[in-house]
């Protein structure tokens, strides 16, 4: 049912008559959805009044966050000066919420002696998640990176002690350590780190626009920064790196600091 309600509303959106011939939009408008837009090069694009980077050949994305409601408005304005506008509603999903109590703390809150090194880390993934290059590899499909049971979802959420943890931003893919991990989608390998305090062997993958994609618990990295990989080429292995209760990769998607649900992609078996 979900996947029919997101094909029907993809069609009203390419479909729709103020947009026909002018613009073509592709994703869900759904908490997490990533959507990419086709427009006449040399137009311009605006969501909620913030520009958008356009390719010369008139591509463009963004995407929605777990958290986001309300609406967005898209507005494209034609090589020919005309400029057109349509608000759409971002439709709520329900996320799985895990409340455990009687934790220790100290499994709860990690201890002072690392909070800066965590700070530091976070900043450096944030640097990395500003990148906005003319890159447009993720106007294809994705292929899944491993295969393997899906042991996490994109959204989940669980509150220890009372204390709401971050969501869950990823996928989770349980597979053995050392299986290979492949690129989903070409791009320009913009952070490695084999040893992050969370996340362990951390990989991104810059695909254009904002969009990249993140890769955590790493076993091995067998690319560097400042590296082009092909969509499908290895990028390294499976891992239980960082803090991980098992080898499994979690595959995370962003655009910029939006959030998106890897599931929501347009997937291309492997």
């Amino acid at each position: 049912m979900i996947r029919r309600a997101i094909h029907l509303l993809c069609l009203l959106l390419l479909c729709g008559p103020a947009w026909a011939g002018s613009v073509d939009l592709s994703g869900p408008f759904v908490q997490g959805g990533m959507i990419v837009g086709k427009t006449a090069p040399g137009a311009t694009a605006a969501l909620d009044g913030k520009p958008l980077r356009v390719s010369e050949d008139g591509v463009f994305v963004f995407g929605l966050h777990r958290d986001d409601t309300g609406s967005v408005t898209l507005s494209v304005i034609l090589p020919d000066g005309k400029a057109i506008s349509r608000s759409e509603k971002i439709e709520p999903r329900t996320f799985d919420i895990q409340r455990i109590d009687g934790l220790p703390p100290k499994k709860v809150t990690p201890p002072e002696e690392v909070l800066n090194r965590i700070r530091r880390e976070a900043e450096a993934v944030r640097a990395a998640r500003a990148r906005d290059t003319a890159i447009v590899a993720f106007a294809g499909s994705f292929l899944w990176p491993v295969e393997g049971r899906i042991s996490g979802v994109y959204g989940s959420q669980r509150i220890l002690n009372g204390q709401p943890r971050q969501p869950h931003y990823g996928v989770d893919i349980a597979a053995a350590t050392g299986t290979p991990v492949a690129a989903p989608a070409a791009g320009l390998v913009s952070f490695a780190d084999n040893d992050l305090y969370f996340s362990g062997g951390t990989l991104m993958i810059d695909h254009g626009h904002g969009v990249a994609s993140t890769f955590l618990h790493l076993e091995k990295i067998d690319v560097k920064v400042g590296d082009w990989v092909e969509r499908g080429a290895r990028i390294g292995t499976v891992g239980e790196t960082g803090r991980a209760t098992g080898p499994h990769l979690d595959w995370r998607v962003n655009w910029f600091e939006k959030r998106l649900d890897p599931q929501l992609l347009q997937i291309e078996k492997n």
